[in-house]
Parts: structure tokens; sequence; C-alpha cells
């Protein structure tokens, strides 16, 4: 349902959750094989973590683009670039990358789109040269640490694996993939660069700063001291025992506080539009879900499969669930997909000599992430994107987006994979 879009994926999440219950509370009554899963394990399945995480990051964001921030970053980007469009596009890139490490992929879209859609009118280029980059961006800079795409906010919790162990393992890879990925962007949309070159830079650099201003000085120096806060804690949370889900929580209550103090934060308004409780309400039913594949012995049985035809060899592993999660991943939502590969992946490191390095989960946060580089309904932030620029009068079809953005996901599939084999 989630992958022909049948219905929509919180909808599809809840109708399964709801069965496997209601299944296991009167059929499962009646005869004991169709027990699925007790409420009580149902509620032990839900990660709290990787909810609380993602709900204190929406409320942050929430408060933080009342600044202008995000558009004033857009700005700094053409004035570096000096109407150049390549170096503004590779400038943007490793702008939304950066941001896309440290907030939700979709949200960094959701902030930048409208603001690289109004650069290229202006430049009167295809605002798709600027965006599906952009995309690209969101995707491999959010694979760099533990917060920065929910594939991995989930292996991180499940694992107890650190901040700083993610970005000591993914940061590298990614690093070449944006590089590879401003090269392709050119060898891709060089003449459409070409088109981009303004009349009067200067004149165009102050409309732009005129436009996308600082709005609210105030709040965004308290919010940009919360975050250094926050992120101090996630780069260090390994030390104190503690879920990163805290320091979410406390940043998002201390930014909270302070807008609703000076007025600034309309709260019924942030908690209504910028929470999105639709993604947070599809994790919870997606857990349980998965909670019960896994209590009936599924997952056990697919990680088999997986042993026995890797046959214990690390490299093969390493090979197919990094390929595997990729592939999948383009075409199926990489969350679910995730959510059932946690287990699998947890059963190997233990069976297969030599996967106590983690590599098998590195494996799998490159697959899932780049993977969702690969077509248009491959992740959360392509679709949002696209249906933003859609609203806008710029249309771009599925098969459009996959001609511009598969082959550069097997580029930087084949890295990672080249990566892992060589350094693990």
């Amino acid at each position: 349902m989630i992958a022909f879009e049948l219905l929509h994926r919180t909808l599809a999440a809840l109708l399964g959750a709801s069965s496997m219950l209601i299944i296991t509370y009167t059929l499962g009554i009646i005869n004991p094989d169709y027990h699925i899963i007790s409420f009580e394990r149902a509620l032990e399945a839900i990660d709290l973590n990787v909810v609380f995480l993602l709900m204190g990051m929406m409320i942050i964001v929430g408060i933080l683009k009342h600044t202008g921030v995000f558009q004033w970053c857009a700005y700094m980007s053409y004035k570096i670039a000096r109407g150049n469009v390549f170096w503004l596009n590779a400038i943007s890139c490793f702008f939304i990358a950066i941001t896309s490490a440290f907030l939700d992929n979709v949200t960094t879209m959701l902030l930048y789109t409208p603001v690289l859609i109004e650069i290229a009118i202006v430049l009167r280029i295809s605002p798709f040269s600027l965006l599906l980059p952009g995309i690209m961006s969101s995707n491999l800079g959010g694979t760099a640490t533990l917060i920065g795409d929910p594939p991995n906010i989930m292996i991180g919790s499940y694992t107890g694996l650190t901040f700083m162990e993610f970005v000591k393992n993914l940061t590298p890879v990614v690093l070449i993939c944006m590089l590879v990925l401003i090269a392709y962007n050119e060898f891709f949309y060089k003449k459409e660069y070409k088109k981009g070159k303004a009349e009067d830079v200067n004149g165009l650099i102050a409309q732009l700063e005129e436009e996308f201003k600082i709005t609210d000085k105030n709040l965004l120096t308290y919010g940009l001291l919360v975050m250094a806060i926050v992120i101090a804690f996630f780069v260090t949370h390994g030390y104190w025992h503690m879920e990163v889900s805290i320091p979410a929580l406390f940043g998002a209550s201390l930014l909270f506080v302070y807008g609703i103090l000076t007025k600034k934060v309309n709260m019924f308004e942030l908690i209504e539009k910028d929470i999105e409780w639709t993604t947070l309400l599809f994790f919870i039913f997606l857990f349980i879900l998965v909670g019960a594949v896994e209590e009936v012995g599924l997952l056990a049985i697919i990680a088999d499969w997986v042993y026995h035809f890797s046959k214990g060899n690390l490299l093969i592993a390493i090979t197919l669930i990094l390929w595997v999660s990729a592939l999948m991943s383009a075409f199926v939502d990489n969350i679910p997909f995730t959510a059932t590969m946690l287990p699998i992946v947890a059963y190997l490191t233990k069976m297969i000599p030599g996967a106590e390095s983690n590599v098998l989960w590195w494996a799998l946060a490159f697959g899932v992430c780049f993977g969702g580089n690969g077509t248009l309904i491959g992740a959360s932030a392509n679709v949002v994107t696209v249906g933003i620029a859609e609203s806008l009068g710029h249309k771009i079809t599925f098969l459009e987006f996959m001609k511009y953005a598969f082959i550069l996901m097997i580029i930087t599939v084949l890295i990672a994979n080249i990566w892992l084999l060589i350094f693990y």
C-alpha cells in the first residue's frame, strides 16, 4: 500500500498495526496459532527515542524558520558565487548538505525549495537544475550523522552507536560523494548553467539581499545558542549515556519557552503546523508492525536466507546488504525498509566473523540513505520538493527525475561499496 501509494503511509501503517492487534485478540483467543503480538509487546516495540528526537527537532526548526536564516543562506550562496551558476549550485549543495546533517531532510528542503526556485526564475534557468542537486545533497548530507536522516536515527537508537561513530564512519564517504555530485551536476546541467549568467550581478545581489534578510536577530541569536548546546550534547551523548532525544526535547523546550515569553511564537500554531504529526504517528504504527513481524519469526527466516546466501562471508554480506538496501529504498520508502532490516543486520553482525566492527550497520546506512536518491518516491524529501515545485508551476515527471538521479545513486553506492571493502 505504501509503495504503490494506495493509501497514505500513515494510514497504511495504522491499518497494519491495528490489524495485527485485532487478529491477536479475536482469532488469537480462539486459536493460539493466530496470536501475533500482545498490546504490551506492541507498546515495547515503539522506539520513543526516535519519536521524541524528531518531535524536538521539528519544534526547533519551526521556531528558527521565523528568523529568515535559511533564506539568508541562499542569498549568501549567490553572493559568494558572484553570479557564477556552477559555483552557486556547488555552494548551495554544501549549504543544504550541512543543514541536512543536523536537521531532518524534509524540513531542510521545505525551507530551501522556494528560495532555490526564486533564484532560478531570476536567472531564467530551469528550477530543477538547482532543485534536483539540492535533493541529492539533502539525502547525502543526511547520511553523515546520526540525526541527519530517519534511517540513521533508527539505526543509532537500535544499536546504541554514538553520534561521533556515525560521523567518523560515514562522513568521509559523504564528502567524496558530494564532490562527485558537483562534477555530475556540471556534466548534466552544463547548458542550463551557461544560460544563467546575470547581466547585472551586483543589482541582483542587492535585490536578493533586500528580499532574503534576517527578520529577527534576537530570536536567531538565542536559537543558534540553543542549537549549539543541543549539538554539543549530540556529539557527547555517548559519554553521558544519554539518548539523543533528551537534548532535542530540552533544546525545543528552551526555544519554545523563549518564543512564548517574548510573544514571537504562537504556541498553538506551532504545535498544529510545524510538528508533523502524521510522520510521528507513522513511526509509532510502523514500530508496532515491525515488532509483530519480528515476534512471529519472519525476520529470522529472512536473516537466515541472507546469511546462507552470503555463506558467512563478510565481503559478500557487506555488498549484499548495501545493494539490496539501495535498490529497495529507491522504490520503497526507506523508513519501513530500515525498520525491517534492523533485526536482520543485528543477527548477521553476531553470526559473521569480522562483522563486530559494525561494518554491516554502515552498509545498511549507506544503502538506505543513498538509495533514497534513486527515484522520485525513494525519500520523503524528494516527494516534498517536487510537490512544492509543482504547486508553483514547475512539474517534473517520475522518469525525468530518475534520468538524472538513478545514475548518480548507482555511482554513490559504488563509491560506498569500494570504501567499505577497502577500509573494513
